[in-house]
């Protein structure tokens, strides 16, 4: 039996997976993200983690394919990292860091890729060869795979589904420096900045008017209960989304697109919603497109991390 290991870096918490070749998760851990000092302890802190697993389950160098590593920032092929602002990394080779700290072959890539990666081997992506797979959460961030392989791209970002434009007639700034990016109206932060300026220029009634601080939960929530401004504030929402994913759905053309990240919450009522949207926009020969919601959650980037391995 052979053995691999995932890691999933985020800016506050490392998720740290062993696997089998098999992909069964073995052991899981989370170690604090020490990003002081410009992330000068990530690495070391993780080799030291999987060194003590290691030694924990008796098992040699020798049965170890190597690790896997995703990471909130763009990755090329060849492991350079340029720049991971949450981390407080610059620019640097991380197989060749991560390497020679573990003695372990080494394969990074993008954390929305991997969790792509992820889904799509275990998770809402079973039984599907392509796949678009969005995260809607502080941002919106995604990942293709065509024929069971990971679009990284020539520059490490493929799949950056939050920075495709949409129509909407404000074009919102965004942080990457654009306007009108799908970020700003379908992660968890836009929707709620769409519900306030929509509650602002108007004096529909509503319940949303009562809360203080607005969440996405509660724009839900009170569109599930038959709230008639929410309902339509999300229909403005899931129409942006839905023409930026058919506009994906151009380029890749995948058999499945699989929502996730902490607004996948919503369950159905955004998964329908999306999905009526989409057939508004889309080319016609992407009528048979399936919907799905993620089922991996957090571990999600874990999985896909370790499937980097295989991806050679």
């Amino acid at each position: 039996m052979k053995y691999g290991f995932g890691a999933d870096v985020g800016g506050t918490t490392v998720k740290l997976g062993l696997f089998d070749e098999t992909g069964v998760l073995l052991e899981r851990r989370e170690l604090p993200t020490r990003t002081e000092n410009g992330g000068e302890a990530i690495l070391p802190d993780i080799a030291a983690a999987i060194g003590q697993m290691l030694e924990e389950k008796g098992i040699g160098k020798a049965d170890v394919t190597g690790v896997g590593i995703g990471v909130p920032g763009p990755v090329s092929d060849d492991g350079l990292v340029n720049r991971c602002v949450n981390l407080n990394w610059g620019v640097f080779n991380l197989h060749e860091t991560l390497g020679r700290l573990t003695g372990l072959r080494v394969k990074a890539g993008n954390d929305a890729n991997c969790a792509a990666l992820g889904e799509f081997w275990k998770g809402g992506g079973i039984g599907c060869r392509s796949a678009i797979f969005i995260t809607l959460g502080t941002g919106v961030g995604g990942g293709v795979i065509i024929d069971g392989r990971l679009l990284g791209g020539a520059h490490g970002v493929g799949g950056e589904i939050g920075h495709i434009t949409v129509s909407a007639p404000d074009k919102a700034p965004c942080t990457c420096g654009k306007r009108g990016c799908v970020e700003q109206y379908a992660s968890a932060n836009g929707i709620v900045r769409v519900t306030k300026e929509r509650l602002a220029t108007g004096d529909t009634p509503s319940v949303l008017r009562e809360k203080s601080p607005l969440t996405c939960k509660d724009v839900f929530d009170a569109a599930k209960s038959g709230d008639a401004f929410a309902v339509d504030t999300l229909e403005l929402v899931f129409d942006y989304l839905g023409e930026a994913l058919a506009s994906a759905c151009c380029v890749a053309d995948p058999e499945r697109i699989i929502l996730g990240g902490g607004v996948s919450k919503a369950g159905a009522y955004l998964l329908e919603g999306v999905e009526r949207h989409f057939k508004l926009h889309m080319f016609h020969a992407c009528k048979g497109t399936e919907f799905s919601l993620a089922t991996l959650g957090n571990d999600a980037g874990m999985y896909g991390a370790f499937r980097l391995l295989a991806q050679v």
